[in-house]
C-alpha cells in the first residue's frame, strides 16, 4: 500500500471535487453524538488531504490525523484543531488515547489481508479509552457480488488542470478483493503539460459477520451498521456500509 496515492495523491482533491464532504461530516458528527460520550479528541486513521478532519475541527473536535502517503500529508489542510502526520495505521503507536476513532472513505477496505485489517483494528483499540467508539466505512460484500464493479471513466476540471481517470476492476472472489487498475491522464490548463500514469488500488470488501468476527478478535463489539450517509439498513444494494464499534473494557 506504500505506493498507492504516491502519484494519485497529486490529483486527489480535483478527482473528488464533487464529493459532498460537508454532508459526510454532518453524518459523522451525528454518529459521534449518538453513540459517543463526551467526544472531543479524535484520531483519524487514513486522513487523506485532511478535508474531513478540518471540517470536524470546525465543529469543535480536536482531530489527530494519520496518513501513510507523504504526498497526501504535504497537501493536507492543517487548521486550528486539526493536525496530521505521516504514519502507518497498521503499526502506529502514539502512547495516547482518544475519545473516538474514525476511518473514512473506505480506508479499511485498503487493508486487504487478514493481518492488515487485524493490525489496523488493534491500532484503533490501543488508541481508544474503554467504551470509546470506532466509526468506519467499507465496501459491502453483498453489494459487490450483486452489483459487480464495472469499468468507469471520470473527468474533472478546474482552473489549474483537467484530469481523466479510467477505472478497470478485476474481481478476486475467493479473496473478497477487487483490484482497480487506474489510468490517469492530467493536463495543466495554462502550460498544456501532460502527465499520465497507472496505479492499482486493491480493495477488500466485507460482510457483517466478518466484521463482527474481526471486531471480537480485537476487543470491540459492533453496536451499529447502516448505509453510509442514508442510515438505511444494509442490503445487496448498499455499496458502502458504515459501522460503529465500541471498545470493550
Amino acid at each position: 500500500m506504500s505506493s498507492v496515492f504516491d502519484s494519485y495523491g497529486a490529483y486527489y482533491d480535483l478527482l473528488y471535487g464533487d464529493k459532498n464532504y460537508a454532508a459526510e461530516v454532518e453524518y459523522i458528527d451525528n454518529l459521534l453524538k449518538r453513540y459517543g460520550k463526551d467526544t472531543r479528541q479524535i484520531i483519524e486513521l487514513g486522513a487523506g488531504t485532511g478535508i474531513h478532519g478540518s471540517l470536524l475541527a470546525e465543529k469543535g473536535y480536536k482531530i489527530n490525523g494519520i496518513e501513510l502517503s507523504s504526498q497526501m500529508v504535504a497537501r493536507a489542510r492543517v487548521s486550528s484543531g486539526f493536525s496530521i502526520q505521516q504514519g502507518d495505521i497498521r503499526s502506529l503507536r502514539l502512547n495516547q488515547t482518544f475519545d473516538a476513532a474514525i476511518s473514512l472513505f473506505h480506508v479499511l477496505s485498503y487493508q486487504v489481508t487478514n493481518e492488515d485489517i487485524l493490525e489496523t483494528l488493534k491500532t484503533a483499540h490501543l488508541h481508544l479509552r474503554p467504551g470509546a467508539i470506532f466509526i468506519f466505512d467499507f465496501w459491502y460484500s453483498p453489494a459487490v457480488y450483486s452489483q459487480r464493479p464495472e469499468s468507469r471513466v471520470k473527468t474533472m476540471e478546474n482552473a489549474q488542470a483537467k484530469i481523466t481517470r479510467w477505472a478497470e476492476p478485476k474481481i478476486y472472489a475467493n479473496e473478497n478483493r477487487v483490484d482497480v487498475q487506474y489510468k490517469i491522464h492530467a493536463e495543466e490548463i495554462q502550460t498544456r503539460k501532460t502527465d499520465e500514469f497507472f496505479e492499482t488500488h486493491s480493495m477488500r470488501h466485507f460482510s457483517l459477520p466478518e466484521i463482527d468476527l474481526l471486531a471480537t478478535a480485537t476487543g470491540f463489539e459492533r453496536i451499529q451498521a447502516e448505509e453510509f450517509l442514508t442510515a438505511a439498513a444494509p442490503s445487496e444494494n448498499t455499496r458502502g456500509v458504515c459501522v460503529v464499534l465500541r471498545r470493550r473494557p
